[in-house]
């Protein structure tokens, strides 16, 4: 960020920074004022990639998924980075374009990606499928994840929670069950309600 800054008068650079930095600070308790500190960064220094990426990524959060998209696709076009393509993604779901989001699910690039980011990518994907009604091709995604990892990652996480919730959407609840049971044996931080969702399948099944 600093790199990009430099470029511009010292006064104004400072004056972006500030914004950037509230957005940084705003983000997961006020997304909406974060996100209006990235406009006025991006009404200063809109040639920025960083900018374009920040306002991108605060829109998201904010739920201004057409903003999010247009701001990302920007700051890609500046950088040629590939880590928005998840957010991305997802936002062409929050659209309704689930087409769209399996469509960049399949970039090359995905290939190259971290764990986590590849864990991104495959739960935005496998929600597209659940959106099309394509429960058991979300259930494929789903399988060809490391789901059994030894990780206790919030990724991995996410990913036994997803299988197991997209098992109980296809019917199969004794998989469901087990999986849930599976989460929430690395569940720490109780990010999800897994073992609730476990215990209501128990009921159901006594």
């Amino acid at each position: 960020m600093r790199a990009q800054l430099k470029g511009l008068p010292e006064k104004l650079a400072a004056r972006v920074a500030r914004h950037l930095a509230a957005a940084g600070a705003l983000i997961d308790e006020d997304p909406e004022t974060a996100y209006q500190h990235t406009l006025a960064a991006r009404a200063r220094a809109s040639r920025l990639a960083v900018v374009r990426e920040a306002t991108g990524e605060a829109a998201y959060a904010a739920g201004h998924y057409a903003e999010a998209l247009a701001e990302l696709r920007a700051a890609k076009r500046m950088n040629g980075a590939t880590d928005y393509l998840p957010i991305m993604a997802d936002c062409h779901r929050a659209l309704g374009n689930p087409e769209q989001a399996i469509k960049l699910a399949k970039s090359p690039s995905v290939a190259n990606f971290s764990s986590e980011a590849k864990a991104e990518m495959t739960l935005v994907e496998a929600g597209a499928r659940r959106d099309m009604g394509q429960l058991d091709a979300a259930l494929r995604t789903l399988e060809l994840a490391p789901l059994t990892s030894k990780s206790r990652s919030a990724w991995v996480v996410r990913l036994r929670y997803a299988y197991a919730d997209t098992l109980e959407a296809a019917g199969r609840e004794s998989d469901a069950l087990a999986w849930f049971h599976r989460t929430h044996a690395i569940d720490s931080e109780e990010l999800t309600d897994a073992a609730a969702r476990a215990d209501a399948l128990e009921r159901k099944q006594s």
